[in-house]
């Protein structure tokens, strides 16, 4: 352990930053609640997916620097991958949730139905939330 780069609170905070700064456009329009609409389950899962692939090749892929096997880790994943993961949903989630936007763009649906729609959006803005995450650790 001695020998991996540790992960700081400073890398955090510069992917927090870039992930808001990314997510804020999506949450607040009615394009992506109308898409996540009409997502399936399974777009979700693809899009959780593109995700991750976005995040883990833009700390990793793109960064010659940076080699996972170097970073701490915890069960053999990167602590950096994880955080840029949390930071990417997290940071939508946040956002939806502070701006009302299940309750605007989602008035019409019960309970249940708006958290899946609300989890599906989330999924939808992520997509661009981690390219700002990854952006800003990958920068700074």
């Amino acid at each position: 352990m001695n020998n991996r780069r540790k992960h700081k609170l400073a890398d955090t905070a510069q992917q927090i930053v870039g992930g808001f700064l990314l997510a804020g456009p999506f949450v607040v329009t009615e394009e992506v609640w109308s898409l996540a609409r009409n997502m399936t389950p399974l777009h979700s899962v693809v899009l959780i997916g593109a995700v991750m692939a976005i995040g883990y090749g833009g700390l990793y892929g793109a960064d010659n620097d940076r080699d996972p096997r170097r970073e701490a880790a915890i069960g053999g994943i990167p602590i950096r991958f994880i955080s840029v993961l949390l930071v990417a949903f997290g940071s939508v989630g946040a956002l939806a949730v502070a701006i009302t936007a299940p309750a605007v763009f989602l008035s019409d649906l019960a309970p249940a139905a708006r958290a899946g729609v609300t989890v599906r959006a989330i999924s939808i803005a992520a997509v661009f939330s981690v390219v700002g995450a990854v952006t800003t650790d990958s920068l700074f």
